[in-house]
């Protein structure tokens, strides 16, 4: 397995992983975005995010590299902290956890912040995920569970807005 920064090319793919996630978050229906929203928003002339992912090296007899797993970061800015890494999604095909593929693309995001001299990455993670819970809370990361996720959705903004 090789962890790198994603290509344009590899944007079918990847939408096939945050698909993949939807259903794991029971959210199967969510995802509006297409490939070609990645592409132009992750590389065009001023790209809102970087997506690493990760490649299964051990199928020799494709040309074709599968990427088995996904991370997508995007800068946000801090009143405190100034410039931070938001981790979007961290995402690993089903059939291939376990095996550190999820780890090696943590350390990639940790490390793509630390030689940016960010001071923070934050991300969400759902409270019934215990695996990645425990994940997060081992390799030192602070689980904030007096802070509360808000989102104002389409629907909601326009109700609120024409109020």
């Amino acid at each position: 397995m090789n962890v790198r920064k994603a290509l344009k090319t590899d944007m079918p793919q990847v939408l096939e992983l945050i698909k993949e996630l939807a259903i794991f978050e029971k959210e199967p229906d969510a995802v509006e975005i297409t490939v070609n929203d990645l592409e132009q928003e992750g590389f065009g002339e001023n790209p809102l995010f970087t997506c690493f992912v990760a490649v299964d090296t051990t199928d020799t007899l494709h040309t074709d590299s599968e990427i088995v797993g996904a991370a997508l970061v995007y800068y946000r800015f801090s009143t405190w902290k100034g410039r931070t890494l938001h981790l979007e999604d961290l995402i690993v095909k089903e059939a291939k956890r376990g095996k550190g593929i999820g780890e090696a693309l943590y350390k990639q995001v940790m490390d793509f912040a630390h030689r940016q001299g960010l001071k923070r990455v934050a991300w969400d993670v759902l409270d019934w995920n215990k695996g990645a819970i425990r994940f997060y809370e081992r390799s030192g990361a602070e689980i904030m569970s007096e802070w509360r996720v808000v989102h104002m959705n389409e629907k909601g903004l326009h109700n609120y807005l024409n109020s």
